[in-house]
């Protein structure tokens, strides 16, 4: 999925989205709040990862440009500001989650998983299709029982898949949430990852799950009902 980072900490700006990217994840940086709006203006993530003190316009400035444009996505404060006053402020402003620096990547990453997993209505962090089973705290998947190993982008595509089953979706609205903006590949790429999934995920089994709908997109389901 795809993740906006906004911490004007270089390093540790660096240092996320590095860590992030080594997870799967498509990650966009802002260093700036103001650059942060202006991007979130035009572009939607899956989760956002916003610093409290940053210049041009704070996090909380930031937040609620974000929410008053009508968007719900998941938003984890990451701050030294540690006072419950400063958390009451944060959550009630509309945040989804609250980490303290300094903290572990570990948790940061259980964090961000709990968060997105939770946008899309889901309580567990096993996504099942038919004998299909997505892990998401491990990255793993397994097809009748049997483990399918994937490349970091066919996992990224899978999962982003599984979380919207049954949803139709646009080779558009995939490629926006998988590859972040210094992606330089060919205007078919969705379509090409989408041959490789179908490779490992369907071929030798009767049952398919991976379905086209002609002029509309990709959908993981049960069925190829149209």
């Amino acid at each position: 999925m795809r993740i906006l980072v906004v911490e004007d900490e270089t390093d540790l700006n660096d240092i996320i989205t590095q860590k992030l990217t080594s997870d799967g994840y498509s990650v966009d940086s802002c260093f700036d709040g103001k650059d942060a709006i202006d991007v979130l203006s035009y572009t939607d993530y899956d989760g956002i990862v916003l610093d409290i003190m940053l210049p041009g316009a704070d996090g909380f400035e930031v937040l609620r440009s974000l929410r008053n444009s009508g968007k719900s996505t998941p938003v984890l404060f990451l701050t030294a500001r540690d006072a419950i006053s400063d958390k009451v402020k944060g959550l009630d402003s509309g945040a989804n989650d609250y980490l303290v620096k300094p903290f572990s990547f570990e948790e940061l990453t259980a964090r961000i998983r709990a968060m997105t997993r939770a946008s899309f209505g889901q309580s567990s962090s096993v996504i099942t299709v038919a004998d299909l089973v997505v892990d998401c705290a491990s990255q793993t998947v397994k097809r009748g029982g049997a483990e399918v190993l994937l490349s970091a982008k066919e996992y990224a595509l899978l999962e982003y898949m599984a979380h919207n089953k049954g949803i139709v979706l646009s080779r558009e609205k995939i490629e926006n949430h998988i590859w972040n903006f210094d992606y330089e590949g060919g205007t078919n790429v969705v379509d090409v990852y989408i041959s490789y999934l179908r490779k490992k995920i369907d071929d030798g089994h009767q049952a398919k799950l991976i379905h086209t709908v002609r002029g509309r997109g990709y959908v993981l389901r049960e069925d190829d009902v149209k």
